[in-house]
């Protein structure tokens, strides 16, 4: 508790300094500096006026408290009914503050690029990634965000070997963040003559999409490569060279898009997925520069980690990371994730707290 009211106390004293330096004449000609200011008093703005509320508390608590003690029975029955009532504000007040004190991640507003590709299991896996799409793009709809296909490989079954696409929406790599991972279904197939249960997976990758401000890309480092699109078994299905694979030379990173018709929309694609890959390239490496690489109750969010099991036969979704159990599997691939999305945010922010040796506020909170 000490350790939360040092780092409030020291957060209102910046935010009053911001006040006075913003109020000084040569901070206000100083465009550079006026920004820079702005932007952290306005980031501090909504905690110290949570904290102002919480001293206004802490002070009615004490009156209260004494109160109860007052000989008078009356007077000290309605002391603890107020006692009460203060104590349940104290501890919402904490539990806001633990959340606004959760160091965020510069991308969490960003909109995303989600790629998912069929792994084990042949038709059974193709068709499992088209589920997983349509579950994204419903959940999508559900928080008022647009989906939009880039690239995608489709099959005979109507599945998809890989289908790439991006989510736009305030908020959505935050939310989305934690879906990388391999996910994996159990159910009879609709091919399977005997009625037996196949296992089959399929990875999911979300990026923060990336803009040009965040990676600058150098065109001689492109090999930017057209052909005819082609659809299910490589027929022609289109009679210009608007297909687009674009591969970036210094890593090796290749791209293709083929879905449109345009060859210059189907290249302005191709560039959003590569600066997105080459983006996360750079922060992973400069996570691990600091360290920062964790290994956690909510995973390393590699491709390779089995994230989430969906069991058919016994209409259950597990997520692994968070050991939680959800029934109606059907509403859970209409969209409706949201409990695991909130369940694995909670985890995040409560490590963090703990990375950011704010261990003791989380203790308060709860």
């Amino acid at each position: 508790m000490s350790s939360l009211l040092t780092t409030l106390a020291e957060i209102d004293r910046r935010y009053q300094e911001l006040d006075h330096l913003l109020a000084d004449p040569a901070i206000a000609t100083d465009p550079v500096k006026l920004q820079e200011f702005g932007r952290e008093r306005a980031e501090l703005e909504e905690i110290v006026a949570v904290y102002d509320v919480y001293r206004a508390n802490d002070r009615a608590l004490r009156d209260a408290e004494q109160l109860a003690a007052d000989e008078d029975p009356e007077i000290a029955v309605l002391a603890a009914d107020e006692l009460k009532v203060l104590r349940d504000q104290r501890d919402h007040l904490l539990t806001r503050i633990k959340t606004m004190l959760v160091p965020k991640d510069p991308n969490d507003d960003k909109n995303v690029i989600v790629e998912i590709r069929a792994g084990t299991g042949g038709d059974e896996a193709a068709l499992f990634a088209a589920d997983l799409f349509r579950m994204y793009t419903r959940y999508a709809e559900r928080q008022r965000w647009k989906a939009e296909v880039l690239s995608s490989t489709e099959t005979d079954g109507g599945g998809f070997r890989e289908i790439i696409f991006e989510v736009s929406g305030r908020g959505a790599y935050s939310h989305l963040r934690y879906e990388s991972g391999v996910h994996r279904v159990q159910r009879v197939p609709v091919t399977e003559s005997q009625g037996r249960i196949h296992t089959s997976t399929a990875s999911v990758a979300v990026l923060p999409e990336a803009e040009e401000v965040d990676v600058r890309i150098d065109e001689n480092d492109l090999r930017i490569d057209v052909y005819r699109s082609t659809g299910h078994g490589g027929q022609s299905v289109n009679t210009t060279d608007s297909a687009v694979r674009i591969t970036h030379l210094p890593t090796g990173l290749v791209v293709t898009c083929q879905d449109e018709k345009s060859q210059l929309k189907n290249k302005l694609k191709a560039m959003t997925v590569l600066r997105s890959r080459l983006y996360e390239i750079e922060q992973q490496r400069l996570a691990q520069e600091r360290g920062d690489a964790r290994r956690s109750q909510i995973g390393s969010a590699e491709r390779s980690e089995k994230i989430r099991t969906y069991n058919f036969p016994q209409d259950r979704v597990t997520d692994h990371r968070i050991k939680v159990n959800l029934s109606n599997l059907p509403g859970v691939l209409d969209g409706q994730i949201d409990p695991f999305v909130q369940e694995l945010r909670a985890a995040d922010e409560a490590e963090r707290l703990t990375d950011a040796g704010l261990d003791e506020v989380a203790a308060a909170a709860d």
